[in-house]
């Protein structure tokens, strides 16, 4: 289904995710931030909000909507929260619990998407970057099966409606699809007019996995490198269509039925963000767009490079 027609995407359930959501990772921001982010986002009409146990902001989020469902802004029902499991938990035993903490943080029955937020594991405990002596993060050999199977009996137990993954190679996905009793609903990764992971959105789609793109802005600034929202193709069709450049560089994305989870703490951009469905790019300003890329990932995950699951040594 074209995320043209309602702004939704089909789910391999039937269920279907917002193709445009909020995204919450905020670092720099304290929690009245976020709160006020998801208020304004759900306000100005966003219905799915991207999480994350490692963003550690899951509370303020849960503030947010509890307040919004309190007013009678939304029902639960009317929202489509996505939060995804940390390295550190893909041990079997630990991922109900920590789909519990994440309910119990964001004050929620269940959630409507639960996505393995990396194939690969790090070692168990309480840091979120277990790391040895001389830095190194320590990792866990957990086949990322045996999590997924776990992840499934999540499913089977109402905590949630769809699971999923993020940054996933084909060959990973391959595996799940062959190998899985649930098959994977949505595969989250990152994709922009620099990096536009054609290969990989092809594999997904053939396969009735639904693409969210994270990081679909690109990043503010390189060192050494234009910042994607200032090239001249860019600047030209937010001229012609009377829009931003962010817009032109979100449209290109959900154009290829794909959901974006641009993340913002500023009302005016999460408000802007949203306003990219009253006008469609030209099959030639689409190509000229993906003519664009440049393989350029600004989310690699470099400390993780020798595990044995990093997922970007494989072609696509």
């Amino acid at each position: 289904m074209s995320a043209e027609s309602c702004s939704r995407l089909k789910l391999a359930s039937g269920h279907r995710i917002p193709a445009i959501g909020l995204g919450t990772y905020a670092p720099k921001e304290g929690e009245e931030d976020v709160i006020k982010a998801v208020k304004a986002a759900v306000r100005c009409g966003y219905r799915h909000i991207d999480c994350a146990a490692i963003y550690r902001n899951e509370r303020a989020v849960g503030h947010a909507l509890k307040e919004l469902i309190v007013e009678g802004i939304i029902q639960r029902e009317d929202i489509f929260v996505v939060s995804k499991l940390w390295n550190t938990c893909h041990q079997p035993d630990l991922v109900k619990p920590s789909l519990i903490k994440t309910l119990e943080d964001l004050g929620l029955k269940y959630l409507d998407l639960y996505l393995m937020h990396w194939p690969m594991g790090y070692k168990e405990g309480c840091d979120l970057l277990p790391k040895d002596a001389s830095g190194k993060v320590i990792f866990s050999d957990v086949d990322y099966l045996e999590t997924w199977k776990a992840m499934e009996d999540c499913v089977d137990l109402g905590l949630v409606k769809d699971i999923g993954c993020s940054n996933f190679n084909s060959e990973q996905l391959q595996r799940l699809l062959d190998e899985a009793r649930i098959k994977p609903a949505v595969n989250q990764f990152e994709v922009n007019c620099y990096m536009n992971n054609r290969k990989l959105i092809e594999f997904c789609q053939a396969n009735n996995i639904v693409v969210t793109a994270f990081g679909p802005l690109g990043t503010p600034s390189k060192e050494g490198s234009l910042p994607l929202l200032k090239e001249a193709a860019i600047t030209q069709l937010a001229a012609k269509y009377k829009k931003t450049p962010a817009q032109i560089a979100l449209r290109f994305l959900v154009q290829q039925d794909i959901s974006i989870v641009p993340k913002s703490v500023t009302p005016a951009r999460i408000e802007e963000n949203f306003k990219i469905f009253d006008f469609r790019l030209t099959p030639e300003e689409m190509a000229q767009l993906i003519n664009l890329n440049k393989n350029f990932r600004n989310y690699g995950e470099e400390i993780a490079v020798d595990h044995k699951y990093y997922p970007f040594k494989a072609e696509f």
